[in-house]
């Protein structure tokens, strides 16, 4: 099993920037890629950027495409989201997950992942 720890998350005004890492542990050599949700209340996990442990390639859902960036330390096994020009409907709770499997769907799927981390707040006041 992996085990993900998350930090970096708190409140911003909207335009601002939030940089959220994501620590992994244990069975680490396990990890196929590695993935960012987040669920706002009342509304579906909603897939934010994925990316391959090995290759570095690198998904995106479409709401944060061009403002968000994922990136990967394989040497600290630690995944890393810069968020930027950020807004009120990002706010949400984010969650680090890691695949151990090949995706045809980049990774976008919960169901593709079989470690989550505990979240981290992300506020975006107006």
């Amino acid at each position: 099993q992996v085990q993900l720890v998350e930090s970096g998350g708190g409140l911003v005004q909207a335009g601002g920037s939030l940089r959220l890492s994501c620590a992994a542990s244990g069975r680490t050599f396990s990890i196929y890629a590695m993935g960012w949700f987040r669920q706002a209340p009342g509304k579906e996990r909603e897939f934010v950027a994925a990316i391959s442990w090995s290759a570095g390639s690198t998904y995106y859902g479409v709401s944060v495409k061009g403002r968000f960036t994922i990136s990967r330390d394989n040497a600290k096994d630690t995944v890393y989201l810069q968020m930027n020009s950020l807004k009120p409907e990002d706010t949400a709770v984010y969650y680090c997950a890691a695949s151990p499997l090949n995706s045809a769907y980049g990774w976008s799927r919960p169901h593709d992942y079989d470690s989550w981390g505990q979240g981290t707040q992300v506020t975006v006041s107006s």
